[in-house]
């Protein structure tokens, strides 16, 4: 049901190519930005703007905000422009990245599947409980 609401107040920017996709994303500075696609990596290199960046399929936010090494305290509201999240360097700009492995999901994963039931966002959860489910049905390993 939050996942409905939310899409009903959402949109879609169909662009012509990722450069244009990384202008736009870089001049919007978005709190969060998950690169879940083809070149991902090649794409973060772009990146100059988001409080925090998401690489590849593996990778989804609450990785990032429960176990992967960033915070949860990041710049909303465009605001990415000139502030990092908040740590140590707090009066740096900074923009942190993320990319977790099969394994590396494996190992996170149900850390992050408890703390974000905990928070009560199911959303968070599935992001995590999805690919750890993906990886058992196709019996990876490492």
């Amino acid at each position: 049901n939050i996942a409905l609401q939310a899409l009903k107040h959402s949109n879609v920017v169909i662009l012509r190519d990722a450069a244009e996709a990384m202008d736009l994303l870089n001049d919007y500075a978005p709190e969060h930005l998950i690169l879940a696609c083809e070149d991902a990596e090649k794409l973060s290199e772009k990146v100059i703007n988001a409080g925090s960046v998401f690489i590849g399929n593996y990778t989804p936010e609450s990785a990032g905000d429960y176990a992967s090494g960033t915070n949860h305290t990041l710049p909303t509201n465009g605001y990415a422009k000139a502030l990092s999240g908040v740590g140590v360097q707090s009066f740096m700009k900074q923009v942190t990245f993320q990319k977790l492995t099969n394994e590396g999901v494996r190992r996170l994963g149900p850390s992050v599947e408890v703390m974000a039931a905990a928070e009560g966002l199911e959303g968070h959860k599935q992001s995590i409980s999805v690919r750890l489910e993906s990886l058992r049905e196709l019996k990876i390993e490492n």
